[in-house]
């Protein structure tokens, strides 16, 4: 391993470690690894960080980030929530499996964790305090629940992925959304159990009619993932212009049908796309930088020189969901996914390791270093939104974690989980 590589790698380290904000660790460990160690013109790094968000797919991602704050303001939330709620109510634990469901829903909507735990967070914690439930149960589920956002179509991280590795939009788009339902019912399953343990209280049970108004209700905002996958699938648009589709179908939502959606709204909208959308795309560019400087100390090299020791491709991703699981705990998942995806495809394509399958599973197992303590940012956002101490919101998250594990593991030995249903409709 050359000394660019070790120095590149400890500087990280040692800048993440301090508390240095992530895109700028990754940017400052790239360009002084290589301003020390070799004669390449510095310019070249400027042009990676520039090229890394320079890209037409990537325009999906501030697209769908806007559509979900449209919609968000628009009163989609609410009534997704209560449509969920009709459906569970009279189940034990009915709020909690309300947040779990309203999560698949939204998911269509955001393609986003945080997004899903930040608008939806806001009812849902407030909705199963009010009817009994303790904070910190109500916040755990939350984070457990928003961890579907990114696995269920629309997808951020696999737009980034598929950009990164050249892989179908839609086969990714559709990959995910079997390991999403699965991820929905075994957390209601753990959400039972929890909530039959501890005597969690049940809505009572609606009418036929009041289940058909809620869903009325909200049924356009449930089309929003069906107009995705079927616009992508069939050809009639691309994933960026698909997210341009879900923006104008938010605001003539929110604008003329709700009517809910103010222009004096707009500005606000604007504004909080784009400070996500800057964060996301300052990352994203640094660590493009980051990753170019890995494969030209050809670390890719190293890795397969490393999986071509190992006995089997089954051997290879353990290792890989492993590597994940660990940096999940302590790296923002975006730069995690950025920084390793142009390393790992290469390898896993030597190995014949289907590259959808591959994908899916990434961003499966770096959400759950969403919600995996010590520094997963949903715990950070859905604490805050529930003003608890990170501490109790930690604690709580526990029994979920193996629950996800469990899940991964059935992706990681069950490859056909994730590619049956691109191979049947693609």
């Amino acid at each position: 391993m050359n000394v660019t590589l070790v120095l590149l790698i400890v500087l990280f380290a040692v800048l993440a470690i301090i508390g240095v904000p992530l895109a700028l660790a990754l940017g400052l460990s790239t360009f002084v690894s290589l301003a020390l160690t070799t004669d390449m013109l510095l310019v070249v790094i400027a042009q990676k960080v520039q090229l890394g968000a320079d890209s037409y797919l990537m325009m999906a991602v501030p697209l769908f980030i806007l559509a979900a704050n449209i919609m968000n303001y628009s009163g989609v939330t609410e009534r997704i929530f209560r449509f969920a709620r009709a459906l569970v109510g009279s189940m034990p634990g009915a709020l909690g499996h309300a947040n779990v469901v309203a999560s698949v829903v939204f998911a269509g909507i955001s393609g986003s964790a945080i997004a899903d735990s930040a608008s939806l967070g806001n009812i849902e914690i407030k909705s199963m305090e009010d009817q009994g439930y303790p904070t910190e149960y109500a916040a755990a589920i939350t984070v457990a629940s928003a961890t579907i956002g990114p696995i269920f179509p629309p997808s951020i991280p696999l737009v980034i992925y598929a950009g990164i590795a050249s892989v179908s939009v839609g086969k990714l788009f559709m990959g995910g959304v079997v390991p999403g339902l699965i991820i929905a019912l075994a957390l209601m399953a753990l959400n039972h159990i929890l909530s039959v343990k501890n005597k969690y209280p049940r809505d009572e049970r609606m009418t036929l009619r009041q289940i058909w108004d809620c869903f009325r209700e909200s049924f356009l905002p449930i089309l929003s993932p069906a107009i995705i996958l079927f616009g992508i699938t069939f050809g009639w648009f691309t994933p960026t212009e698909a997210a341009a589709v879900i923006v104008l179908y938010a605001f003539i939502l929110g604008f003329f049908v709700y009517k809910e959606l103010k222009l004096s709204f707009l500005p606000r909208i604007f504004k909080e796309t784009m400070m996500t959308t800057g964060i996301v795309m300052f990352i994203v560019a640094a660590a493009n930088a980051f990753s170019y400087v890995l494969t030209i100390c050809k670390l890719g090299n190293v890795l397969t020189d490393m999986a071509a020791a190992m006995p089997n491709a089954v051997t290879f991703i353990i290792v890989v969901n492993i590597l994940l699981l660990i940096l999940g705990m302590f790296m923002e998942s975006t730069a995690i996914l950025i920084v390793i995806t142009p390393v790992l495809v290469p390898v896993a394509q030597a190995m014949g390791i289907d590259l959808v399958y591959f994908g899916v599973m990434m961003v499966l197992n770096l959400m759950i270093g969403l919600a995996t303590p010590p520094f997963g940012m949903g715990l950070f956002t859905v604490s805050q939104v529930a003003k608890l101490p990170v501490e109790k919101t930690v604690k709580a998250i526990l029994p979920f974690i193996p629950v996800l594990l469990v899940v991964l593991l059935m992706i990681i030995f069950i490859p056909s989980l994730i590619t049956w249903l691109p191979s049947v409709i693609m």
